[in-house]
């Protein structure tokens, strides 16, 4: 399913990709937990659709939340972690928001 999704992705069908990604997510959830690694990538996934669809406030709470899950599971420094962070400063950027972006993407150390 989340192959599928990641293909109506690509070819920008948002509204069958989140279809898809909020099954996803809720499956992962039910099987795996709400803090697995495998759970907030579906999360991130989901956000991204929003993301890309301009729907900034939801894209923002799922990413706060895998950014603040990530970093209790895999640590601040994690690779996964400093994705997240950059996600979020990328949501926070495209609504204008740059201080917050810039000091979120400092941490990151890029």
């Amino acid at each position: 399913m989340a192959n599928l999704a990641s293909t109506y992705w690509n070819q920008g069908r948002w509204k069958e990709a989140e279809s898809l990604e909020v099954q996803v997510m809720e499956t992962m959830k039910t099987v795996l937990g709400p803090d697995h690694p495998d759970t907030l990538t579906s999360m991130a996934n989901l956000a991204s659709t929003y993301r890309n669809q301009g729907r900034w406030k939801e894209a923002e709470s799922l990413e706060v939340q895998v950014m603040e899950t990530i970093k209790t599971v895999l640590g601040p420094d994690h690779p996964d972690t400093l994705t997240s962070m950059a996600n979020l400063a990328f949501t926070w950027n495209s609504q204008g928001r740059d201080d917050k972006a810039f000091e979120l993407m400092e941490q990151t150390g890029v």
